[in-house]
């Protein structure tokens, strides 16, 4: 399924959509810890940011996800600070679907590193993710995050990737 096209010159730079498991992400009932996940991934073209897409598989109770776009040293495994943000409501229907976070007016470098937070704080949702191995990894050019407890510790693996596509206006 293609990005929705606000105008002829979006196009998907970037995608991975295939989903065989699934990430859980936000609130846990009874927790008071968190789960925000996170995708890398390296822009392949210049252009300007017009959304990004992720699977939703499962939506267990209406709720709000943020998403924030951050800048990535893959080198140090470093995440810079938030770009941009959005944020969307889903409810139940949400499920099995789609869900596009507009964030307009960035502007991706080909060949930069970047990568997408998600989170929510009253719902969890089960995000589409491919799940490969170390040999045959499902994205070869970004690691799915996972951030989890009071410090947000920070936990990479490139044998994940979250399904998502990534919209740039030429």
């Amino acid at each position: 399924m293609p990005l929705p096209k606000k105008n002829s010159s979006v196009h998907t730079a970037v995608e991975q959509v295939t989903h065989n498991v699934t990430s859980w992400i936000g609130h846990r009932a009874g927790n008071n810890d968190d789960i925000i996940g996170g995708q890398t991934f390296i822009s392949p073209s210049e252009g300007d940011l017009d959304g990004i897409e992720v699977f939703s598989s499962m939506v267990t109770a209406p709720g709000k996800v943020l998403m924030t776009l951050h800048s990535f040293d893959p080198l140090q495994k470093n995440w810079g600070p938030a770009l941009g943000t959005a944020s969307v409501e889903l409810s139940k229907d949400d499920s099995d679907k789609w869900i596009c976070f507009d964030i307009p007016g960035l502007h991706l470098r080909k060949g930069e590193t970047y990568g997408f937070k998600l989170e929510s704080p009253n719902t969890l949702i089960g995000v589409g993710e491919a799940a490969g191995s170390h040999q045959q990894p499902p994205f070869i050019n970004g690691q799915a995050w996972k951030f989890t407890g009071k410090d947000k510790k920070a936990h990479s693996f490139s044998y994940f990737s979250l399904s998502f596509k990534v919209g740039l206006r030429a």
